[in-house]
């Protein structure tokens, strides 16, 4: 922690003395901040004590250790799975069969009752092994009591778990309010870095409502307070000693502290915990749909406002999408009034409506305004959404000839997609489109990832059959005076969309 005093400095840079003089009055920084009126009402609030050690002793015995005992499955040949599997799977006379080994994993927690409820998160107690069993879970309390703890229940799409250790009149910490909370407020962290048990750092928030990519409810505070390996689940609390987070993931490119960390917020753990400690399960809302954000390419096709709404490439059968009207290719850009935008995308905003509730959405279909009303389904488990968007690799065979092509103006060659064709790439028989054949590498299609044995269902909305049925669309866009066409792509199970540039006539 820095404070501003006044000093006077002498070093030696290169070898040569520097003195630095500052000024003779001594008004430390943090005084200035917290004189009444100074800054504003609020400052007293959000404002570092001189020490933080008064309020880290009533704090620190809720924070408690917690490491599991698991046992994970793993291959005997420790090539399995790679080029050298071939000269290695009988060594040992293992012959590949699987085995299992004991695992241990780390991490920190804090109780929120006096009965022994824990906090955690959910990557502490499954150490991320999908193909792990936990044995036993431990809690370690500040005065050194060890707890063997039950798991009351689990949240992979948060992160969240809550166990739960028999006790009575035990240490605890509350909930706060993350909604209060500012970029620039002082925050501390409590926790277990690297099985260093109750180390305590302090920093400030330096974003919220921070977006990281690694799912549709990652909304986190960010901080600069020191969060290692080992913190994961421990508290994050604001000067009132209220938990406004649970420190969660960190950014480095090294593994450890470089001063960027997340924490989950509390108004987003909050009922997810309460739900937890009930036995339930989180339920989320749900509409049933595959999505692609908006990029320049894509909005430039589109004709609409890049990063405004996103894409719908999928509409799962007699989902609540379905049931609404919801078609592929409409853009949704708003739903229950809340734009849809890279803050707030269009999975967390369903996933936080309950199920069965009406909704209102508004959507962009063919450059006009449309809209719906969806009554919000039950989001499926993680592993089920996983499924429906396996991307398994499919090849159009070789021997099969391009019947046309579209290559000066999209660099491809194409061909009817025939039921043979189709099941020899995993597509249903049924799908109607073209199947490329070949693509120019230096080509915008080309550089864009399109490849031999991907179907093409629609440009810019119109199915296609045949070549001339792409070129037909080309022209309109070029007539149009637009220089980029959209169209569906199809490869196995996934689609999506690409917006093509258009080569000259």
């Amino acid at each position: 922690m820095r404070y501003a005093y006044a000093i006077t400095s002498a070093l030696l840079l290169g070898g040569t003395a520097v003195t630095l003089a500052v000024q003779p009055s001594v008004i430390s920084a943090q005084t200035a901040q917290n004189e009444p009126g100074a800054i504003n009402a609020a400052a007293p609030r959000a404002g570092a004590p001189m020490s933080f050690a008064e309020m880290v002793a009533k704090l620190q015995p809720a924070v408690v250790n917690i490491s599991t005992t698991q046992r994970v499955t793993v291959p005997s040949n420790p090539f399995a799975g790679t080029p050298f599997e071939q000269f290695f799977g009988q060594r040992g006379g293992g012959g590949g069969a699987p085995r299992t080994q004991e695992g241990q994993s780390l991490g920190s927690g804090f109780l929120i009752s006096a009965d022994g409820y824990v906090v955690t998160n959910n990557h502490v107690i499954s150490a991320g092994a999908p193909n792990a069993t936990v044995e036993s879970v431990r809690v370690t309390l500040a005065d050194q009591r060890e707890f063997d703890a039950r798991v009351v229940g689990r949240d992979p799409a948060s992160d969240l778990a809550v166990l739960k250790i028999e006790g009575r009149s035990l240490p605890f910490v509350r909930f706060g309010n993350s909604a209060q909370a500012r970029v620039g407020d002082w925050v501390v962290a409590i926790g277990n870095p690297f099985g260093l048990g109750g180390s305590v750092t302090a920093g400030i928030i330096s974003s919220v409502n921070r977006v990281t990519g690694g799912g549709p409810f990652d909304r986190f505070i960010q901080t600069d307070a020191s969060i290692n390996r080992g913190n994961s689940g421990g508290p994050l609390f604001d000067m009132q000693g209220n938990v406004i987070g649970i420190n969660s993931q960190i950014l480095s490119p090294t593994g450890g502290n470089v001063g960027i960390g997340f924490a989950i917020p509390a108004e987003q753990a909050r009922p997810i915990v309460e739900t937890l400690m009930k036995g339930k399960t989180p339920e989320r809302g749900y509409l049933g749909v595959g999505i692609q954000p908006i990029t320049e390419d894509l909005a430039s096709a589109l004709g609409i406002e890049r990063n405004k709404g996103e894409l719908i490439v999928r509409v799962e059968p007699g989902e609540a999408a379905d049931k609404a009207g919801i078609e592929q290719g409409d853009v949704i850009v708003k739903v229950n009034g809340r734009d849809v935008d890279p803050q707030n995308t269009l999975s967390y905003l369903v996933a936080n409506s309950a199920p069965g509730t009406r909704v209102p959405i508004e959507l962009i279909r063919d450059g006009r305004r449309v809209s719906v009303t969806a009554t919000v389904g039950t989001r499926p488990s993680e592993d089920d959404i996983a499924g429906f968007q396996m991307d398994q690799e499919g090849e159009i065979p070789e021997g099969t000839p391009p019947s046309a092509n579209v290559r000066d103006s999209l660099g491809l060659n194409v061909q009817p997609l025939t039921p043979a064709i189709a099941r020899s790439i995993g597509v249903d028989p049924a799908t109607r489109g073209v199947v490329v054949a070949a693509v120019d590498p230096s080509s915008d299609a080309g550089r864009k990832g399109l490849r031999r044995g991907d179907v093409i269902r629609s440009v810019n909305r119109q199915p296609v059959a045949n070549a001339a049925d792409i070129q037909r669309q080309v022209q309109a866009v070029r007539q149009a005076g637009r220089d980029q066409i959209l169209v569906v792509i199809q490869r196995r199970a996934n689609t999506s969309y690409l917006a093509l540039s258009i080569g000259e006539d």
